[in-house]
């Protein structure tokens, strides 16, 4: 499945935004096949991926996880952080080794609360990654568990 990339940082928010985030950074990696995260865990940081990749999951009953999306450079790993009540929707999997920016969600959380505008340019980030990533949760879903030609395009 191809599929565009979701909004990254670097285009969604300015400059002043960026680099207050970056200043609360860590670089991490992780080796492949480590899990970032599994579904209705605490969702305490997020991660923006420098190399590697990471397929992002969801559980379905009887059924191996079924993957949604494969993320790349640039692109944000976790969105559940922002909204309570901070608990992961999707599992997260290194796919190759990964380097990675980490950032503490509930710091991220507090800079948003003390400068509106950055936390409303945050908001809108993520909201727009949100929004992209359930388009492509319900077109990977269609096209792995619905009978043929029952989709529709929206």
């Amino acid at each position: 499945m191809i599929t565009t990339p979701a909004p990254s940082m670097l285009r969604a928010l300015p400059a002043e935004h960026r680099e207050r985030l970056m200043r609360v950074a860590r670089e991490v990696s992780f080796p492949q096949g480590t899990r970032l995260f599994e579904e209705g865990s605490r969702a305490d940081r997020f991660w923006i991926i420098r190399t590697g990749t990471v397929e992002l999951d969801m559980r379905v009953p009887g059924r191996r996880p079924a993957v949604i999306e494969t993320l790349r450079h640039n692109e944000l790993v976790g969105w559940s952080w922002l909204f309570a009540p901070h608990c992961w929707h999707l599992g997260a999997e290194a796919t190759s080794p990964v380097r990675a920016y980490e950032f503490d969600a509930t710091a991220v959380r507090g800079m948003c609360q003390e400068d509106p505008a950055m936390g409303s340019a945050v908001a809108q980030w993520v909201g727009d990654v949100l929004a992209h990533r359930l388009h492509s949760a319900r077109t990977r879903l269609l096209d792995l568990y619905a009978p043929y030609g029952s989709g529709s395009v929206v």
